[in-house]
């Protein structure tokens, strides 16, 4: 259990790394928007590949991110049933949920894309939008989100066993929606108390 364990911490620092670095693309695709709306404004140009750009980066943004976002347990789920159920039996709905549905999605996703990528790479796809990009980087980064979400899916299948086991402590604690609001208002009153205090003084 131990190297499977060495083997989910790589997986967590790989998909944690580019999860944090990619966020900036969110930022370049608003640069670039802003950039197109002034030049579109201003000097009446304008470009499909502008247009385009964003839309590569906000999807390279969505899809390279949403390993992290598996790994941070930040999905959104409906937990109306799940949080009804104690910690063990929730690891378990986990477990399975990761080994029944996640797994076999995503490895089919890799499987598709494999073709698909090449295909367009070897023909040199081009965007059928007049002034439009290459296609094959876009189809690219769909491959390459749902292979880092795969190895992901293993390392959260490799931590759930190891926390059942009592290998490891349970990274994710599950807090309720409603435990969550409630603990979000304490910080805010007692941020409040605080800055009252530094007013008065």
């Amino acid at each position: 259990m131990a190297g499977l364990l060495a083997l989910s911490t790589t997986i967590d620092r790989i998909n944690e790394f580019i999860g944090r670095w990619v966020s900036w693309l969110i930022l370049l695709a608003i640069l670039v928007s802003a950039g197109n709306a002034v030049i579109r404004k201003v000097f009446d140009i304008s470009s499909n590949a502008w247009l385009e750009l964003q839309w590569y980066l906000f999807g390279a943004a969505f899809m390279l991110a949403a390993a992290y976002t598996l790994k941070q347990n930040d999905h959104i789920r409906i937990d109306i049933v799940y949080g009804m159920f104690p910690r063990r039996v929730q690891h378990w709905i986990d477990l399975l949920g990761h080994l029944l549905f996640l797994m076999p999605f995503v490895v089919l996703m890799v499987i598709y894309f494999v073709p698909y990528v090449s295909l367009s790479f070897r023909s040199g796809e081009m965007s059928t939008n007049a002034g439009g990009l290459i296609v094959w980087p876009a189809k690219a980064i769909l491959l390459v989100g749902f292979f880092l979400l795969a190895i992901q899916g293993v390392a959260e299948i490799i931590k759930k066993i190891a926390i059942m086991r009592g290998d490891m402590e349970d990274p994710t604690p599950y807090v309720s929606a409603h435990d969550q609001a409630k603990l979000e208002a304490e910080t805010l009153a007692e941020e409040a108390k605080a800055l009252s205090g530094e007013v008065r003084s």
